[in-house]
């Protein structure tokens, strides 16, 4: 892994050329929120734990290594985004099928077992959504058919059946998905989304930073961007093009290594980039 240790050295002495971004600086108050929450608008679905454990989602796992990872990385994001105040987090990666949808829904998941967090999961990736297949719901309206369709959002919305977990499916295909994701309507629910519920983290599953527009246009409207890679395949000149272009409007939270030891389940911990 040398090679992404030099990548991360050489973003990290960027970093410290570039101006501050503005925002809080002191920790924000934890605020618990109901150990049980009834759903009654939200759909709610029981995924059935074959499922679970046949698209590795953490739910579907008692313990063990997988777990074990997940459960470090929820702590090293809400100690960073406690920090800094921050609720909305993008996930993305250089290129495609390097775990960022993975990550993504543990991460989500994970978030959503902690008694402190509830957590919405956004499927952003509009030219491909793909969250709606990890949880085995078939054809089903999501993020689309809201921005273009006028579909209520709560008509949208599903609880899998994990802790305070919602997702938001993407719906059907956009082709200019970047429009879509910096239309008015969009930036005015990702603001709705930030302030309703101060316990909440919201999870952007975003397309390949490298492969469309779709996330640097979006990049302004998030808090910060969490970075996904595969040993052994992602290459490092893409990942420092990925932390460069990611750098011009957003912090990034940290990197996530998947398949370390080339497990197929197993991520490392998030290396800190902030």
């Amino acid at each position: 892994m040398e090679w992404f240790q030099a990548a991360l050295d050489r973003y990290k002495q960027q970093q410290h050329h570039s101006p501050p971004r503005s925002g809080p600086s002191r920790t924000q108050p934890i605020r618990a929120v109901p150990a049980t929450i009834v759903y009654t608008h939200t759909r709610s679905v029981q995924i059935p734990e074959p499922v679970l454990r046949e698209q590795r989602i953490l739910a579907g796992f008692e313990g063990g290594p997988f777990v074990d990872s997940f459960k470090i990385l929820r702590t090293q994001v809400l100690h960073r985004v406690r920090e800094k105040g921050w609720n909305v987090i993008g996930v993305t990666s250089p290129g495609e099928r390097e775990g960022k949808t993975f990550t993504a829904v543990n991460l989500a998941a994970s978030l959503a077992m902690d008694v402190t967090q509830s957590v919405l999961l956004v499927d952003a990736n509009l030219r491909h959504p793909s969250v709606h297949e990890m949880f085995d719901l078939g054809d089903c309206q999501g993020l689309a058919d809201y921005l273009l369709d006028d579909v209520p959002i709560e008509q949208l919305l599903v609880h899998p059946g994990i802790g305070r977990f919602v997702l938001l499916p993407g719906g059907r295909t956009v082709a200019h998905s970047a429009e879509a994701l910096t239309s008015p309507k969009m930036v005015a629910l990702v603001d709705e989304f930030k302030h309703r519920y101060q316990s909440r983290m919201i999870l952007f599953d975003l397309p390949p930073i490298l492969q469309t527009s779709d996330v640097l246009a979006f990049s302004p409207y998030l808090d910060a961007m969490l970075v996904v890679i595969e040993e052994g395949r992602t290459k490092a000149e893409d990942v420092e093009r990925a932390l460069a272009l990611i750098k011009q409007s957003t912090p990034v939270l940290g990197t996530v290594v998947n398949k370390v030891g080339h497990s197929t389940t197993t991520p490392a911990r998030m290396k800190r980039m902030i």
